[in-house]
This record gives structure tokens, C-alpha cells and sequence, in this order.
């Protein structure tokens, strides 16, 4: 079931990175010290890797939904909100994730894509880079804490050397911050308690 899951999660991420690939976001002058060069480096991978297709709102386009890149890379809109567990059978279809593209619901429970700009209270604006790259390595927010939620393709990019996660931070933290209060991650219901009432 796992694998299953697994392989519809990354399918779709192949399949919508079809319509990033050649979307990017122009670079402005870093507040970081990370030489020019390391932030277009950064650029280029979040741009080839897919972060927008999740970590960037989608909205519906004149072909079709495409990342809102306006709200690039600030994670699930706070104005939509918490989402509930949405009904998935046993069968094929296990998994279903919002218009936004950015809350994803399935046996993992709900997860919401981050706000990866460096905004100091709603995004990486705290993160250091080894905690980036810990959380990339690890599959656990922050390095250290919960684990990382489907459709997070980390065990993935935490195949990616040492230099590209630090140009992506670099990148990362070459952006404009942007507030947005991301809803936490919420578990799984317990489907015997629910029963139960």
C-alpha cells in the first residue's frame, strides 16, 4: 500500500513538473552572503526539481492549472486553511490533494507544503543551513522533528551533494519573504474512535 502510494505521489510530481520546467523566478540581490553564482545555481534546481509544482499555490491558467507565481514558494495559502482528511477507498485511489496543489490528504493523514521564503516567522526565515540540509537528508522537519509528509519527494533529493542543497538554500534565502501562516500537519484520524461516537 505504501508503495503504491509512493509511486502515485512521485507520478504526479513527474507529470506536473511538466508544466514548471521552464517557469523560473528572477533572482534579486541576496540579503545573504552566498556568492552570485551559488544563488543562480540554487535557482536553476528548484527550477528543474519541481519545488514549484508544490511549495507554489496553483491557479487556474488560460490551458489549465499552473503555480500561481505571484505566491511563489510561500506554501499553502493561509487563507484557504486547514483542510479536512478527505474519504479514500482501499483501491486505487488512496490519495487526493487540494486545486491549490499545496494540501495533500491520505493514510498519512493531511500535510500542507511549507513556506519556503525566508520570512522569519511564517518560513525558513530561523532556518540555518544545516538544519535545511538535515531536513533534506532526513526527512524530518527542521532535522530533528516530525517527519516529513507525502508528497515530499525527500528520500529523493536527499540523494542531491552537499554544494546543490547549499545553492538551494542560498536561493531560498535570496527571496523576498512572504507571511504565510502555514496550517500545521495534521495526523491521521483514528477511524476505531471515530466509530465509536
Amino acid at each position: 500500500m505504501k508503495n503504491v502510494v509512493w509511486v502515485i505521489a512521485v507520478s504526479a510530481l513527474a507529470g506536473a513538473a511538466a508544466f514548471t520546467a521552464t517557469r523560473t523566478v528572477a533572482v534579486r540581490p541576496s540579503l545573504s552572503e552566498a556568492p552570485p553564482a551559488t544563488i543562480e545555481r540554487g535557482s536553476y534546481l528548484v527550477n528543474t526539481m519541481g519545488c514549484h509544482d508544490c511549495h507554489t499555490p496553483w491557479k487556474m491558467g488560460e490551458h489549465g492549472p499552473e503555480p500561481d507565481m505571484t505566491r511563489a514558494l510561500s506554501g499553502h495559502p493561509e487563507q484557504v486553511g486547514p483542510l479536512p482528511a478527505a474519504a479514500h477507498s482501499n483501491g486505487l485511489w488512496v490519495w487526493s490533494g487540494a486545486g491549490t496543489n499545496t494540501a495533500f490528504s491520505g493514510p498519512w493523514g493531511v500535510s500542507y507544503t511549507a513556506n519556503l521564503t525566508p520570512d522569519q516567522n511564517t518560513g525558513l526565515g530561523i532556518w540555518t543551513e544545516q538544519m535545511f540540509i538535515q531536513a533534506i537528508r532526513t526527512g524530518k522537519h527542521m532535522g530533528v522533528s516530525r517527519p516529513i509528509n507525502p508528497p515530499m519527494p525527500w528520500p529523493a533529493y536527499r540523494n542531491a551533494s552537499d554544494d546543490d542543497l547549499k545553492a538551494i538554500y542560498a536561493y531560498l534565502r535570496s527571496l523576498k519573504p512572504v507571511a504565510n501562516h502555514v496550517p500545521d500537519y495534521h495526523p491521521p484520524v483514528d477511524s476505531t474512535a471515530k466509530s465509536s461516537n
